[in-house]
């Protein structure tokens, strides 16, 4: 979006889409937030930066024109783009008496700061999101963490009551919400972990479609030698005790890292897919996988280390297009069945 918010940058955009269809990629996830901070999208509740609305159209159109379907993520867990932090400033800003970033999930000023941003993303420019299938999902947050409960219910209530989903606040402003899916944005955490969050309880919510899990090992597990018994105990788990699809919507390996290699880079690459290919060639809840991230040349701002270039690493490119064509085969088996 903050790309594409510049018409001489485009180009970068269509690049990157036009490159991913041709390797087979079908689903792209990106940012529908930016509050407060340099150029955002919202500069204040309710207040929008139509040059980003611009943007992110263009974002959607071009998905659009290669074929790729869409998750929209509404706000960010982090400072990165403004956030909930940035959400609960707005707030006590207004005199509410916010106690820690947490409140975002409680507080009812909050909330309907937030609320009032879903109706904005599904009205304001163009065609009418909620009438566009390009869009094949709404996020409800990238990475929600509560971390002043270790239990992981402040996040359960984000869920059911905080968003009022069950009381059909998206529902209403989504009105074809039985072609947008919903999500939860979760890491893929179980509980009493550091993030406040449990993989299980937190998408058993009825109105959340399917799972999500973030992998990250060199971060996360640098412990645990075995990585894809991870990735098995979650599809067993989506697939047995919370009965949904599930998406590894991020997942990649860091250049930044200490004893980085493409080859171990394209090891873990093809760990993750094999495990979700397992998965959907019998029948499983595994439904695909998102690398993080995707760019093209001229966009070194958002380098960070994970970044996949396909003119840069033709192994690493070779693994995602064998994988990608595996899994279309089967997605287009179930589509003729």
């Amino acid at each position: 979006m903050y790309v594409a918010s510049d018409s001489f940058q485009r180009n970068k955009i269509t690049s990157a889409f036009q490159g991913a269809a041709y390797h087979g990629l079908t689903i792209a996830r990106t940012w529908a937030f930016s509050d407060g901070g340099y150029s955002p999208l919202q500069y204040s509740p309710c207040f929008y930066n139509e040059k980003m609305f611009q943007g992110l159209d263009f974002v959607i159109s071009e998905a659009r024109k290669y074929g790729i379907k869409l998750i929209l993520s509404l706000v960010n867990n982090y400072e990165a783009f403004g956030g909930k932090k940035q959400y609960v400033n707005w707030a006590r800003n207004q005199g509410q008496n916010i106690f820690s970033d947490d409140d975002f999930f409680t507080n009812s000023v909050v909330q309907g700061f937030y609320k009032n941003h879903i109706k904005a993303i599904n009205s304001i420019t163009g065609l009418v999101y909620k009438d566009d299938p390009t869009i094949m999902a709404w996020e409800l947050m990238n990475e929600p963490r509560g971390t002043s409960d270790a239990s992981g219910r402040t996040i359960q209530r984000l869920l059911p009551s905080g968003l009022d989903i069950r009381n059909g606040f998206l529902l209403k402003v989504d009105k074809t919400i039985n072609n947008h899916l919903l999500e939860a944005g979760l890491e893929g955490f179980y509980g009493q972990s550091n993030a406040r969050t449990d993989f299980i309880t937190n998408n058993q919510i009825p109105d959340v479609d399917f799972a999500t899990v973030h992998s990250y090992p060199d971060q996360w597990l640098t412990s645990q030698s075995d990585e894809s018994q991870t990735l098995k105990s979650h599809i067993e788990d989506a697939q047995n005790i919370i009965q949904k699809p599930l998406l590894f919507a991020e997942f990649g390996k860091s250049s930044k890292d200490p004893g980085f290699s493409t080859y171990k880079r394209n090891e873990f690459l093809n760990t993750v897919y094999s495990e979700i290919y397992s998965s959907a060639r019998n029948g499983g809840v595994a439904a695909g996988g998102l690398f993080w991230q995707l760019l093209v040349e001229g966009m070194n701002n958002f380098r960070d280390g994970y970044e996949i270039v396909f003119s840069e690493s033709t192994s690493t490119v070779s693994v995602i297009t064998e994988q990608s064509q595996k899994l279309n085969k089967i997605r287009k088996m179930y589509t003729r069945l």
